[in-house]
């Protein structure tokens, strides 16, 4: 029992920090002015090699193998963070970034119907009305949107959700699977995607470069190898509930980096959001305290 606690408590450490190394992702994208695709691209390469020597360090030639040697269900996990990968830096930069970060707050709930439509375990009423109020939020939001490119940003988001959502339903039902491998490949596949839509990959600046190499190194690298070893460790929907703490630090940089207030729907509706998956945690820690 002690074992198995302290297993839950890494994971809960490791997914902290996964959530803070994401809520960089505007920071770095603001700071960039070029093309989503060549973002990508750069991005992408830079991760990739982070990620693999990762991977060098915590399993050495056998870290090798499982990438070069990648089962179906790591294939699939790979496509689909890949997929999540694509769709978050156009929405980053066809909407706000509030809109992005609390769309992705709704990700607990969508992580938890996935868990019932798959396996048919039922989720506790209080998740059940927290998402109704999350999904409250993300209407008020989503009532201000623009006609054209703001909408389109959106339903970015939250395909990138759904692919996130499914990811991570994957990653802890095969949990036999190299997730740290499927990491590597997802950016690598990532890169070869952008190449034909990129439109700077040659244009690029030294000084753009350096903080290229950041972006993917820390945001994507380090902060999906935390994340994917930190989910094997917890059930789907908590571990997808503890990376919503990326979504108040989102705004919270580009604020302080670049002075960008945000509004007062989207504060409304993150209050509302937030506000649901605050309720559910304190919910599920009590629960945990009157079962031990």
């Amino acid at each position: 029992m002690a074992e198995v606690r302290s297993q839950h408590r890494a994971g809960i450490a490791l997914v902290v920090a996964a959530a803070i190394a994401w809520s960089t992702a505007p920071f770095f994208t603001r700071l960039l002015p070029y093309d989503s695709w060549t973002i990508l691209f750069w991005r992408g390469l830079f991760a990739s090699v982070m990620i693999t020597a990762i991977l060098l360090v915590l399993q050495g030639r056998a870290g090798l193998r499982d990438l070069t040697r990648m089962s179906k269900s790591g294939w699939l996990v790979a496509s689909l963070s890949t997929s999540a990968m694509v769709a978050f830096i156009p929405s980053l930069q066809l909407t706000s970034v509030s809109n992005v970060a609390i769309i992705i707050a709704t990700g607990p709930f969508v992580t938890a119907a996935l868990a019932w439509a798959w396996s048919r375990e039922v989720p506790h009423v209080r998740t059940m009305i927290a998402s109704v109020v999350a999904l409250c939020g993300v209407g008020i939001i989503v009532g201000g949107a623009r006609v054209g490119s703001d909408i389109l940003g959106i339903a970015l988001a939250c395909f990138m959700t759904l692919m996130i959502a499914v990811m991570t339903v994957m990653v802890r039902r095969h949990k036999d699977t190299s997730m740290v491998s499927a990491a590597a490949l997802s950016n690598f596949l990532g890169s070869i995607v952008s190449i034909p839509f990129a439109g700077s990959i040659a244009g690029v600046a030294g000084s753009d470069i350096v903080t290229l190499a950041m972006f993917g190194c820390f945001q994507v690298a380090i902060g999906l190898t935390l994340f994917f070893l930190g989910s094997r460790l917890l059930p789907s929907g908590q571990a997808t509930l503890i990376s919503t703490l990326e979504t108040p630090l989102m705004p919270f940089w580009i604020w302080v980096g670049f002075g960008d207030v945000p509004t007062l729907r989207v504060l409304a509706g993150g209050a509302l959001v937030m506000g649901a998956v605050i309720a559910d945690i304190v919910g599920d820690m009590r629960t945990q305290r009157r079962s031990g």
